[in-house]
């Protein structure tokens, strides 16, 4: 099961300058654990050490937003488009 992965700027040092990659997982836990096996060192910008997405981080499976669905457990299929968007904010 092939699953585009959508990777920010500054998780791009990560993926060796790649702003999509096609990974593989049924849920979105077990995304990110493949996108750590693929490029050491992203799940601990991703995840906090619980493991849950870090609080600045927003990740969305086709344009919807995990923390509406099912947070990690998530369930992906082939095709889905996973999006990781770091937060911004101002005033």
């Amino acid at each position: 099961m092939a699953v585009k992965v959508l990777i920010p700027t500054p998780l791009q040092k990560f993926t060796n300058n790649q702003a999509t990659l096609e990974c593989g997982g049924s849920s979105i836990s077990e995304l990110i654990d493949a996108l750590e096996n693929n490029c050491p060192g992203i799940k601990a910008r991703i995840c906090d050490e619980t493991g849950q997405p870090r609080r600045f981080l927003n990740l969305y499976v086709n344009s919807e937003d995990i923390r509406f669905l099912e947070g990690t457990n998530t369930t992906l299929a082939d095709g889905d488009e996973v999006s990781i968007v770091p937060a911004v904010a101002g005033g």
